[in-house]
């Protein structure tokens, strides 16, 4: 048996899930979280072998999540979760360490098979993400592909507060999120206007909206 730990800020969606799981003989939901450090809490709980991890949890965002279980467990599978295309998120997730990307559009099959897979010890990479894979190993840098310029020209915590910028988050209030001084998230938010090339966050804003992050 399978145990699963469903992570979604959302009821009605662990509700969702849940109910397709069920009809899974081999695979049972353990735990549930509706936040960041409820996640990690489970998992350092123990009894989880695949954890199926929203990218837009409260408290602490997915990635940041997947980095701090990445570094806890680096055994324990991760399958990332998202409403976002699979072009901004979907490579930067692997990266990270997650056994694969899953867009909450996918039907039911593909999300059973996708645990059934990791829980091998398997990757699961569906063939939007494997051709965004290929144009990201093919091209280093900041180039990497035309379909997700940002990956690779902000770090990880340069792309978190670009996130929170972009929808509207004061320094102070991003600093309080991050758990970050003032000073330090002003000094990111100056090298991704210097990085991203705009000048001010009505500018990331808009820059957001382009890259389907809002």
């Amino acid at each position: 048996m399978t145990r699963v730990l469903v992570c979604d800020d959302h009821l009605i969606v662990r509700q969702g899930i849940k109910q397709i799981l069920a009809d899974a003989p081999d695979i049972s939901v353990a735990a549930e979280a509706a936040s960041g450090p409820e996640a990690l809490a489970a998992v350092r709980a123990g009894g989880i072998d695949v954890v199926l991890l929203d990218i837009a949890m409260p408290q602490r965002d997915g990635l940041d999540i997947l980095r701090q279980l990445k570094s806890e467990a680096p055994k324990l599978p991760v399958l990332m979760l998202s409403t976002y295309p699979d072009r901004q998120y979907a490579v930067r997730s692997l990266k990270l360490g997650a056994q694969g990307y899953l867009n909450k559009s996918l039907d039911a099959e593909q999300m059973v098979e996708a645990i059934r897979r990791v829980a091998r010890g398997g990757l699961f990479i569906t063939p939007s993400v494997a051709e965004l894979l290929a144009g990201a190993l093919a091209l280093p840098g900041a180039a990497a592909a035309e379909e997700k310029p940002l990956d690779g020209l902000l770090s990880h915590r340069e792309f978190q507060v670009f996130r929170l910028l972009s929808e509207g988050r004061s320094v102070g209030e991003i600093a309080e999120q991050l758990v970050l001084a003032p000073n330090t998230v002003s000094t990111y938010r100056a090298r991704i206007l210097e990085k991203t090339g705009v000048r001010n966050d009505v500018e990331l804003a808009l820059l957001a909206v382009r890259q389907a992050l809002l």
